[in-house]
């Protein structure tokens, strides 16, 4: 017996128990779609005979094999990403082309045993937040028709949602990935720019389109994420970094200050995110109020600046001799951008570059950040009646995320009372997705409101994403490395862990040295001083980078053994004494961030 939500661990677990076959599941999955009232969800698939047929290949080439973890799993991809075999609309029938290659990362889940069920519903062009901008029609919430499915990925959403497919690709130039995983109770991965390939995609904003994944537990998510990740020459966008981390255990997450917090009247779901501070802060982590309107200024030039211009440039010769084609409110958006010059995209690379500057001072006092995914949830018929405002109202929390070049990932945040469900995002800097896919996941048990329509299921135990179990060697970092610090990317990259937030023993100095670039202090011991001691972070990092990162340090500091307040010993930054003669003492501060806001203050 199929469980009616399909994740990817129970499906699994069913394989190898033998309790039923990849054939059981395909014929299951067509039952279901032609069962679902919603016909708008799917704009093409594969016939029942064609899908039959794939999943008894893949019984008879034989059990999976290690290096094929998504084996028999069925799942949709968005109409802007290609599929061979079937036409790739971006939902525009006279856009239509038939693509004789899977993109990239298709063809990668396609490798590991997974099987394309078909092509999904999505706003025209992914112009769009909600779902309702379709010749192909308007998906609705599982949970209640009345309500839009949010998009633009919006019948991708659906299908897994409703339990027609285990996952779904969609895409996510400004949220268009995270509010349908919000509106349908799924975990929607964004993944960092340029992590999945973009070779094969209908782009939107192509500098910072990403295709995205939407499951019912973080751990799916993101095992499809793993395999669809990679470097991909094809792709100018394509990048390959090392893993950032986030703190292992006491971690800051921001939050949104009284002066910043919106949602539109609707004080149930502001309720959810309240509830989900909270089991936040009961998993270790402490709430920090934080500055949003940086950030929000920053989201605000997605659609209301020159970036518009990005999504004509992505269709510009059809939207010249198609125009009359296309979706009224899309071509209003598209055709838009004929305002913007050349000089004005220069200026909004000022301005966002100005904003981000300033988002940096907030990223100082935190290590991730938790919002909203959506402030509220609109009718299809509000929507239709009030298109541009009501869907910029969706994208106030997740504009920002890709012209920041944040990592994010969507979790259930539980249910209003009118039953239509809410969400909560992780985001964090870029290349942190496995962390916070690791701390979402800690979220979203620590609560669980069921998978997709499904609201009892449980979260399978197979698809809890296990803490990194390395051990890591300590390091106490005093300047310049500090969270939020120009250096700090030298232990992120290495795959630092941010361990605890401390000071050091009472007889500890700090000295400003001088020309250094970036600006770094010296710490010197001083027995029988009896100061405050020092503001200080111990990172862990593992053997390896450890020995990298110490043997990378410029004389005049070295390495050696820092006392901290609770008596402790770790290695750590230290200087030598002739480097801060005549240099600024800045003990009184109390440490590095102290001066730095001094310093800033003064410019």
């Amino acid at each position: 017996m199929l469980p009616t939500f399909l994740d990817i661990a129970t499906l699994s677990k069913g394989y190898r128990s033998g309790a039923f076959t990849p054939v059981d599941v395909i014929r299951a999955v067509i039952e279901r779609i032609e069962a679902w009232p919603d016909r708008a969800v799917w704009i093409s698939r594969f016939d029942d005979a064609a899908l039959v047929a794939a999943a008894e290949a893949l019984v008879a080439a034989g059990a999976p094999s290690d290096d094929q973890p998504l084996w028999g799993i069925p799942f949709a991809v968005k109409d802007n990403i290609d599929v061979a075999g079937l036409e790739t609309t971006a939902a525009c029938p006279a856009f239509a082309y038939r693509p004789d290659r899977d993109a990239t990362v298709v063809a990668r889940l396609k490798a590991a045993g997974a099987i394309v069920v078909g092509k999904t519903n999505l706003d025209q062009f992914a112009t769009g937040l909600n779902g309702t901008r379709s010749p192909y029609g308007a998906p609705r919430s599982v949970f209640n028709e009345a309500y839009v499915s949010g998009g633009s990925s919006s019948g991708s959403a659906v299908a897994v949602a409703s339990g027609q497919v285990a996952f779904a690709l969609g895409t996510d130039t400004a949220g268009s990935g995270r509010i349908p995983a919000a509106f349908n109770n799924l975990v929607g991965v964004k993944p960092s720019r340029g992590m999945l390939s973009g070779s094969g995609l209908v782009p939107a904003c192509r500098s910072l389109d990403c295709i995205t994944v939407m499951a019912g537990t973080a751990g799916d998510a993101d095992l499809v994420r793993r395999v669809a990740a990679g470097y991909d020459a094809a792709d100018p966008y394509s990048r390959d970094l090392p893993a950032a981390a986030l703190p292992a255990g006491g971690f800051r997450f921001g939050v949104l200050d009284a002066e910043e917090r919106e949602f539109f009247g609707d004080d149930a779901t502001e309720a959810l995110y309240d509830a989900a501070i909270a089991r936040l802060e009961a998993l270790g982590g402490t709430a920090v109020p934080i500055d949003y309107a940086p950030f929000r200024e920053c989201a605000a030039l997605l659609y209301g600046g020159p970036w518009v211009a990005e999504r004509l440039a992505a269709i510009e010769t059809f939207v010249d001799d198609n125009a009359e084609a296309m979706d009224p409110t899309v071509r209003t958006i598209v055709e838009g951008a004929r305002a913007y010059s050349a000089v004005d995209a220069f200026r909004g690379q000022y301005r966002l570059e100005e904003l981000r500057k300033l988002t940096d001072t907030q990223w100082a006092l935190m290590d991730v950040l938790l919002l909203p995914t959506a402030p509220t949830a609109y009718t299809v018929e509000a929507m239709k009646a009030d298109p541009i405002r009501l869907n910029s109202n969706l994208g106030r929390y997740t504009n920002f995320v890709n012209l920041l070049d944040c990592s994010a990932i969507a979790i259930p945040a539980g249910f209003r009372p009118d039953g239509m469900p809410g969400g909560v995002t992780l985001i964090g800097p870029a290349f942190a997705d496995a962390a916070l896919a690791e701390l979402g996941d800690r979220l979203h048990r620590a609560s669980p409101f069921g998978m997709g329509r499904d609201t009892a299921a449980l979260l399978p135990e197979a698809s809890r994403i296990a803490a990194p179990a390395e051990e890591l060697l300590p390091v106490v970092v005093v300047g310049a490395h500090l969270s939020g610090m120009p250096l700090n990317p030298q232990l992120t990259t290495a795959g630092g862990r941010l361990l605890k937030t401390c000071r050091t023993a009472a007889d500890y100095r700090l000295y400003v040295l001088p020309d250094t670039v970036p600006p770094k202090p010296g710490l010197i011991r001083d027995p029988g001083f009896a100061g405050d001691g020092l503001a200080v972070e111990v990172w862990g990092l593992s053997a390896a980078a450890f020995g990298a990162f110490v043997n990378a340090i410029p004389a005049p500091l070295g390495v050696g053994k820092v006392t901290l307040d609770d008596g402790s010993q770790a290695t750590g930054f230290l200087c030598e004494p002739y480097a801060v003669k005549g240099a600024r003492e800045i003990t009184a501060l109390g440490g590095w961030r102290a001066y730095i806001a001094e310093k800033t203050a003064i410019v």
